[in-house]
């Protein structure tokens, strides 16, 4: 049976130039999606008195909220009828001065741990582990691993995957730089340009590329990010708008580069689809930039005022995704995502254009950020800090140090990783004890060794602090294959009076 407009009104008082709107996504509703009327009526009722919700997450009416929700902004408020009202369950439609305050909620951890994979159990420090145990005693976690590459971070270890309750989302758990991702652009150039034009290659890095915490640029090649909708729904994101147009096409401190190598594909593969040889190619690693870490930071203070956890796992603390900082979060989480990925295609597509050359392929991941996934038959929220999508078939990129290796891989989709894989090598020491043990003279010696031309860069970088990029591919080889080997030539990264400590 089809729902009449006189239905849909009885609901709210909704603006007659929205009248078709709602009756061809009613009329989806109960034909194409065989909804019976009274729950596309209650759909449409949660929608209106909650249309934020709504017209940030997929569903089938998030256009319809989304236009509802810009009324909103305007000042026009819909507001439901009793009739409306009675498709809500009561606490859903108390106004907010009817609620009472939340209290912090206080939670204790498991007596026993949700057991979880170890990968390259043999190099990984034991307080990585031990933050690892913490974070699958917490009462929310379903599962965990641990990659190769951990090592101690904040809350979750850098290289920890935790899959949570779906609807329980960790701000430490996906890392500080939200969205930090790598990019590979590929091109069909030889490998004998580091002869013919290294001067070429090395101009392009400097010209088109902007690192550290001012980084910011005026040159703009595809700014549509900008435009998406999400940037108005909430007054922090409001608020960060700006700075995060100005830092567009800019790269982070710490770990970040940019840099000029050679691909090797040794035979063809239909996933990478590039016949064998050597290549000319361009690998970038960095994240949302001040943007995300702001939007961490903030969200992260919420978590722990309202998840109050023992002293061992406070950084671990969650936001609920049904409450309106959950909400919150997760649109700016993902929005984060789309700005990363946006500031690395403005750096590939400015360098490529530089080169003349357009490139055959394009291969990119995030490796800070969550996920909702299926695992073991229900559905879960995984986060993966410093951890790289490995599901079946899902390329990948593992970088080494500026003077080893990095790989793109094929993910083989093993449920005992939570369908991950390493996000790199991993530190074999913290940034201060590189800086106490590293000198500029072993530093340089070791570059000099393996032909590398460093641009900026600092002592907490060094290849020695690294731990061998060849110990951690071979300690998850039921993880991933092996496609390509990336060998840097030329890196770009922040100046030493520029950096700042990162976390992964």
């Amino acid at each position: 049976m089809n729902i009449t407009i006189e239905q849909i009104t009885a609901l709210a008082a909704i603006p007659e130039d929205l009248h078709d709107a709602f009756l061809r996504v009613a009329k989806g509703l109960t034909e194409r999606a065989e909804y019976p009327s009274e729950k596309a009526l209650g759909l449409f009722a949660q929608m209106l008195e909650n249309p934020k919700k709504f017209a940030y997450s997929k569903n089938k009416v998030t256009n319809l909220a989304q236009k509802i929700y810009e009324l909103q902004k305007q000042g026009i408020e819909i507001k439901l009828t009793d009739e409306g009202l009675a498709y809500i369950p009561k606490e859903e439609f108390m106004q907010i001065d009817e609620k009472p305050k939340a209290l912090p909620s206080e939670f204790g951890l498991r007596d026993e741990n949700v057991a979880y994979k170890i990968f390259g159990e043999s190099f990984i420090e034991q307080g990585a582990l031990n933050q690892m145990n913490t974070a699958v005693s917490l009462p929310i976690s379903v599962a965990g691993a641990l990659m190769p590459d951990a090592h101690q971070g904040y809350g979750l270890p850098i290289g920890g995957v935790l899959a949570t309750e779906a609807d329980k989302i960790i701000p430490y758990a996906v890392g500080v730089d939200i969205a930090c991702r790598m990019c590979l652009s590929v091109f069909d150039v030889s490998a004998d340009i580091f002869k013919r034009e290294p001067h070429l290659l090395k101009r392009t890095l400097l010209e088109n590329t902007k690192f550290g915490m001012g980084g910011e640029t005026a040159r703009k090649s595809d700014t549509s990010v900008m435009d998406k909708p999400e940037w108005t729904a909430t007054k922090i994101i409001r608020d960060l708008k700006d700075k995060a147009y100005r830092q567009l096409g800019t790269s982070g401190t710490g770990n970040h580069f940019v840099e000029w190598g050679l691909l090797e594909v040794a035979e063809q593969d239909d996933l990478l689809n590039l016949p064998a040889g050597t290549y000319l190619a361009l690998l970038s690693h960095s994240g949302s930039r001040g943007f995300g870490g702001t939007i961490a930071g903030h969200y992260s203070k919420i978590a722990m005022q309202k998840t109050v956890l023992p002293k061992q796992a406070a950084h671990l603390a969650w936001l609920d995704l049904n409450t309106e900082e959950g909400q919150e979060y997760w649109i700016a989480m993902n929005l984060a995502g789309d700005y990363a990925s946006a500031n690395h295609h403005e750096i590939h597509a400015k360098i490529a254009k530089a080169i003349s050359e357009r490139p055959l392929l394009m291969v990119e991941n995030h490796h800070n950020f969550a996920w909702k996934e299926q695992f073991n038959g229900k559905e879960v929220l995984v986060h993966r800090k410093g951890a790289t999508p490995a599901g079946a078939n899902d390329l990948g990129i593992i970088p080494g140090s500026m003077t080893a290796p990095g790989f793109v891989v094929r993910g083989l989709g093993n449920t005992n990783s939570i369908n991950s894989a390493s996000h790199g090598a991993g530190r074999l020491m913290s940034r201060t004890a590189a800086f106490n043990s590293v000198t500029k003279n072993s530093m340089n010696k070791i570059l000099n060794e393996h032909d590398i031309e460093l641009i900026g860069g600092d002592l907490d970088e060094a290849p020695m602090v690294y731990k061998d990029i060849n110990d951690v591919i071979s300690a998850q080889t039921d993880l991933v294959k092996v496609l390509a080997k990336f060998t840097p030539k030329i890196v770009r990264m922040a100046d030493a009076n520029r950096k700042e400590g990162r976390e992964d």
